[in-house]
């Protein structure tokens, strides 16, 4: 079984696993990755011996020893994720180290230099905190006093003043004759705009009225057809009414065969009366005469 797990954890270089196993397979295998750093037919043998499979033996002797080369021991790692339903055994994940491409970055990331302070910088800081100190002083001495403006400030302040006064108009003349011209611009602008909208108005009850022309169109032509049904109606009965009557002589000549036809039954039945009457009586006369 630990033959079995550690060539599966060579090839997939991580395999998932109960914490119990995977503690007697790190045990197991990291022998066998201490001896691979030594790539000779003997190591390959001995390893071939537990292993008992060459393909994991060529992936260990190939990738990873090269890669754990230079590392003393610790080449696998256990993380723990949580219990197994079922049996709520302890599972884990068991990796080989240097296989682990994020976490190795993220170690590389958070390595620092590590810097010990001594006796003699504290010694140094000392004298330079002194000489700092009496400089402030001696600029905070030399910063000069808040004067008042000399007379030729306030001339220059005075014409400086003047020149705005005598700016002031033409700059308000020049704002007003700016927004002139804005505002002819600014109504323009919103007719331009109108006409657009204008159009849309236009163009939507033009739309409405052909909708609305539509269904009068359908009730006429639905009344055109009922009228036209009417017509032919009215014409078929006519042409019936319009037909003449039998003639009286077809009448009377179709009476006068039924007439004849009946009178020619009665005359069968009173023939076929009489013979059978004969019949008995001369059935009669027989029985009478003597034998």
């Amino acid at each position: 079984m630990l033959a079995n797990m550690a060539c599966s954890l060579i090839e997939h270089k991580r395999i998932n696993t109960t914490v119990a196993k995977a503690k007697e397979l790190r045990k197991y295998v990291e022998p066998l990755i201490t001896k691979s750093k030594a790539d000779s037919t003997h190591s390959r043998r001995v390893v071939f011996s537990y292993l008992k499979s060459k393909d994991a033996v060529t992936e260990l002797f190939r990738e990873v020893a090269p890669k754990v080369a230079d590392r003393p021991g610790g080449y696998v790692r256990i993380l723990k994720t949580g219990r197994r339903l079922g049996d709520s055994a302890e599972m884990c994940m068991i990796e080989l180290v240097d296989f682990n491409e994020l976490m190795l970055q993220a170690g590389k990331a958070t390595k620092s230099k590590r810097s010990r302070r001594g006796g003699k910088k504290k010694k140094s800081s000392e004298p330079t905190a002194a000489a700092a100190a009496p400089a402030a002083e001696g600029a905070v001495a030399d910063s000069p006093k808040p004067e008042e403006k000399s007379e030729d400030v306030k001339q220059a302040d005075k014409s400086d003043e003047a020149k705005a006064e005598k700016g002031a108009p033409e700059e308000k003349a020049e704002a007003k004759a700016a927004e002139k011209e804005a505002k002819p611009e600014a109504k323009e602008e919103p007719k331009a705009e109108a006409n657009p909208e204008e159009a849309k108005a236009e163009a939507e009850p033009k739309a409405e009225t052909k909708e609305e022309a539509a269904p009068k169109e359908e009730k006429v032509e639905k009344k055109e057809d009922k009228a036209e049904a009417k017509e032919d109606t009215s014409k078929a009965e006519a042409k019936e009414e319009s037909k003449p009557d039998p003639q009286p002589d077809e009448k009377e000549a179709e009476a006068k065969a039924k007439q004849d036809e009946e009178g020619k039954a009665k005359e069968q039945q009173t023939k076929k009366d009489d013979a059978g009457t004969d019949t008995d009586g001369k059935k009669d006369q027989e029985g009478q005469q003597p034998r």
